[in-house]
């Protein structure tokens, strides 16, 4: 799945939660991870507690990173709780992460607090374990690599790459017992980063590359083996909070379908069969229904839309600047579109008693140029009604102005999603955490301020 639905610049996807509970930094660390500095190649910091431990670990840091933690405030000690909103922090809810309470707008007031976990380049789709304590992204540097590829967080606060760097990569999830990280990619038929296509026409496209197959590596032992394959693009697999089944993206019918199977990748069924792009899928937390985004064909001049997008998908290219968010039962049944807001809306999440949608779009956004650059956060019930705009943040430039790919940790407490926000350069995407209010505050100008460093 490609990082950003439209854009000049390119930007790399609850009611009743349970009591807080202390997530430590230093918790029981998981299958795969070494101790506390003892990094393969592969290992990089994306924040450090201290500014000594952020010049320590210089030599592996890249310098916008390291750069981008020191301005946001990393000289001092983050692993303790700090002051939000709703009175004192609790500590990071993913290691290395950064209180950055400044960094909330006005309006966001569905967050109570705010960490920083990746610190400059282009870091997206962050998406948790099953377990809460950890995510999976994938991450571009250009001028050391310049496609995504796919990294985990680990428990001393560094990021470890669990791709062999082939190819690209996309949209990565981690299986039932935390223990695998499924993902995308095209090593298959690239040993470096493809090139992207650049239609003469100017139109900004997605390549949904043939090449893409799932693979799952095993994040003990390193070894890789395929899962989803065969002729076609198969990616942006997801698995349903049960555990039990898969879905995700194929061309495998001819056309941009959804599908699910097994964790093995057997039992493959065919969910949806309606012309156009159906991609971006998750499951309901009950594993019974699917949200996804949807091409949008116009009323007005609909067959001439669609041969489009049958040409374009031809040359392995779509088109995302209008889709819809829409929802189908995990039999294929009662199909149902959710918006009907214009733009491109995408990046949909059930909430956590499946009772509304979150999801990302710039249906409000002021075109420049044609192209409507600003990406928001918003919420709404089931049937597309009580739309309400959930982050407000805008840096008045291409770059500058997108939030996506939210997705609900499992108790429900925190939000994980990817923004343009914070002091990086345009272009430079990373991955927050908020802690999630329900309901949200009604005054929150009158918050308490994050503590000065």
């Amino acid at each position: 799945m490609e990082s950003h639905p439209i854009s000049a610049t390119r930007s790399p996807r609850a009611a009743g939660a349970p009591p807080r509970t202390t997530v430590r930094a230093t918790r029981d660390r998981a299958a795969g991870d070494r101790a506390p500095g003892d990094r393969a190649p592969g290992d990089w910091a994306p924040g450090r507690t201290t500014l000594r431990a952020a010049l320590v670990d210089a030599a592996l840091v890249p310098a916008a990173v390291l750069a981008g933690a020191v301005a946001s405030g990393c000289a001092s000690t983050t692993d303790g709780p700090g002051t939000g909103r709703a009175g004192e922090a609790p500590p990071p809810p993913v290691p290395g992460a950064v209180l950055a309470n400044e960094l909330i707008e006005p309006g966001e007031v569905r967050f109570a607090n705010l960490w920083q976990v990746t610190f400059g380049g282009e870091n997206a789709e962050a998406y948790w374990s099953y377990d809460d304590r950890r995510l999976s992204l994938q991450v571009t540097k250009r001028g050391d690599w310049d496609c995504d590829r796919i990294f985990v967080t680990r428990a001393d606060g560094t990021l470890r790459q669990i791709s062999n760097g082939e190819g690209v990569t996309t949209c990565s999830f981690f299986l039932p017992g935390d223990r695998e990280v499924l993902y995308a990619s095209t090593q298959s038929g690239h040993a470096a980063c493809p090139k992207r296509p650049r239609p003469a026409s100017g139109e900004y496209v997605w390549p949904i590359w043939p090449d893409y197959d799932v693979y799952v590596t095993d994040l003990e032992t390193g070894d890789e083996r395929p899962l989803i394959t065969g002729p076609g693009y198969d990616a942006e697999a997801t698995i349903s909070p049960l555990g039990d089944r898969i879905v995700y993206t194929s061309t495998a019918s001819g056309d941009l379908e959804l599908w699910t199977c097994d964790l093995d990748g057997s039992n493959r069924f065919q969910v949806t069969d309606a012309l156009g792009y159906d991609g971006g899928a998750f499951f309901s937390h009950a594993g019974d229904e699917l949200v996804f985004r949807a091409t949008a064909f116009p009323e007005d001049g609909r067959e001439a839309a669609e041969e489009r997008y049958k040409g374009y998908l031809q040359q392995w290219q779509v088109r995302p600047s209008r889709m819809e968010i829409y929802t189908i039962d995990a039999d294929g049944s009662n199909r149902r579109q959710v918006t009907d807001l214009g733009g491109a809306n995408f990046a949909p999440y059930f909430t956590p008693d499946d009772g509304r949608i979150l999801f990302s779009s710039n249906h409000h956004s002021v075109t420049d140029g044609g192209a409507a650059l600003n990406f928001d956060l918003f919420l709404c019930d089931r049937d597309g009604s009580n739309l309400e705009q959930v982050t407000f943040f805008d840096g008045g430039v291409p770059g500058k102005q997108f939030d996506a790919f939210p997705m609900f940790s499992r108790d429900g407490r925190f939000l994980v999603f990817s923004s343009n926000r914070g002091s990086g350069k345009p272009g430079d995407t990373n991955v927050f955490v908020a802690e999630w209010l329900e309901p949200p505050t009604e005054e929150p100008d009158a918050a308490a301020p994050a503590s000065e460093e």
